[in-house]
């Protein structure tokens, strides 16, 4: 038991370290509140890494894992999309976050486990683990070690970065990582250049679009606090 767990728990732990989930973890943790990112992680993680031990236990033969791949990457593209749309004031976000900041983060690291090198770790260790649920605590705790510290160095620098600039941010990377997905996994991509510069270009001026109306907004705004 307790080997499986250390297993577990070491190859999540040097898998994700300096890895996406990591920065999204001081991404979430520059906007929300660090109890609720951590709920919001393991809330998310526990039902992704559950579903890939029920799959790895049950159904390896039958996962295909590039379609995972594909729906994640358009769900990060979705995501970081509209966290360039949304363009409420400060005090609505607060309200916002206190509601939803757990669901937030739990959808995102749902997402970003989707088909990811974790899950299919989490799922290759189930394959001929005897106590698969501690295959599942050992890859939650480490998740949950690893976004700590990306939480802890995202607590420390949110109160220092204007919320526009963090929200642009968070687009991006949302952006970026959902894109690499789609490229890295999607035939419709490899070996076609020519579409990976056209998604790039297109996806390039939406979000440049998406964040010239925000910054327009947000100095409108300051404008009339101003007078």
């Amino acid at each position: 038991m307790i080997q499986e767990f250390l297993q577990a728990f070491f190859f999540i732990f040097i898998a994700e370290m300096g890895d996406k989930t990591q920065i999204l973890a001081m991404t979430f943790a520059t906007r929300y509140n660090a109890g609720q990112v951590f709920l919001g992680i393991f809330i998310g993680v526990v039902i992704n890494h559950s579903i890939a031990i029920v799959l790895g236990s049950c159904l390896s033969n039958l996962i295909n894992p590039d379609i995972l791949q594909v729906l994640a990457g358009i769900l990060f593209i979705v995501f970081g999309l509209w966290s360039l749309i949304n363009d409420e004031d400060d005090e609505d976000n607060k309200k916002s976050f206190k509601h939803g900041a757990v669901l937030t983060v739990a959808s995102a690291f749902f997402i970003g486990e989707l088909g990811d090198k974790t899950q299919l770790t989490a799922m290759t260790l189930s394959m001929d683990a005897v106590y698969p649920v501690f295959i599942l605590i050992g890859t939650v705790t480490g998740m949950l070690v690893t976004s700590c510290i990306g939480v802890f160095i995202g607590a420390k620098i949110g109160d220092k970065i204007s919320n526009t600039v963090i929200q642009i941010a968070s687009g991006i990377i949302f952006l970026q990582f959902g894109i690499l997905k789609l490229f890295n996994t999607s035939e419709f991509f490899i070996g076609y250049e020519n579409r990976k510069a056209l998604l790039i270009v297109v996806l390039i001026i939406i979000a440049g679009l998406l964040i010239s109306r925000l910054l327009l907004k947000k100095s409108e705004k300051k404008k009339n606090k101003s007078n």
